[in-house]
């Protein structure tokens, strides 16, 4: 019953911003209770909120070694991954998290980040485009799409993407046609503000 305590604990501190203080109780609760995977699962959340994400790599393993399973464990390790830049494990655990839950839209956007990442735009594509079809209001996801059929010289796509992210973005949209250098497309945001 201790380590529910020392959790608890923990769990308050987290919710009032003392991450420090809130990992050294988790692991106290793991002493009392090593098999207790909602505290690793906790601690590895908080690492990475941090930006230690190699710190929160152990922990994150750790969890889906009991959960293998776990869509979002692999989904935060493949996020971890992919911030230390090691994106080929980063492709595999975001691959790992959208075949448990192939609704999780943020593991199919990070799948085609690190794909982009590593210059595989097809590839990039196709995961983006899944990212942007499960959240269609989502305007970071369109925009890497857009970006994506940019790079793969696919004139038609990207012209779909614009017209679709103009309805409910149009800064977004812009930067879009900016950062593509597509200025024959500048006449849809001539008159938004800057």
């Amino acid at each position: 019953m201790e380590h529910w305590l020392f959790y608890l604990r923990a769990y308050l501190l987290e919710a009032l911003g003392f991450a420090q203080r809130s990992i050294t109780s988790y692991q106290a609760a793991l002493r009392i209770k090593p098999q207790f995977h909602r505290c690793s699962n906790r601690i590895a959340y908080i690492l990475a909120g941090l930006g230690r994400y190699a710190e929160a790599e152990p922990y994150f393993l750790t969890v889906l070694a009991a959960d293998p399973g776990n869509a979002s464990a692999h989904f935060n390790l493949g996020y971890t991954y992919d911030k230390r830049g090691e994106f080929e494990k980063a492709i595999r655990a975001f691959s790992e998290a959208t075949r448990l839950h192939p609704k999780l839209d943020r593991a199919w956007y990070g799948l085609g980040l690190s794909h982009a990442a590593l210059g595989q735009h097809d590839r990039a594509a196709n995961a983006l485009r899944e990212a942007a079809t499960l959240q269609p209001m989502n305007p970071h996801a369109w925009y890497q799409l857009g970006m994506a059929y940019h790079t793969l010289q696919d004139r038609d796509k990207m012209d779909a993407v614009v017209m679709h992210l103009l309805r409910f973005d149009p800064k977004i949209t812009r930067q879009l046609i900016r950062d593509a250098k597509r200025s024959d497309l500048d006449y849809l945001v001539k008159d938004l503000a800057v």
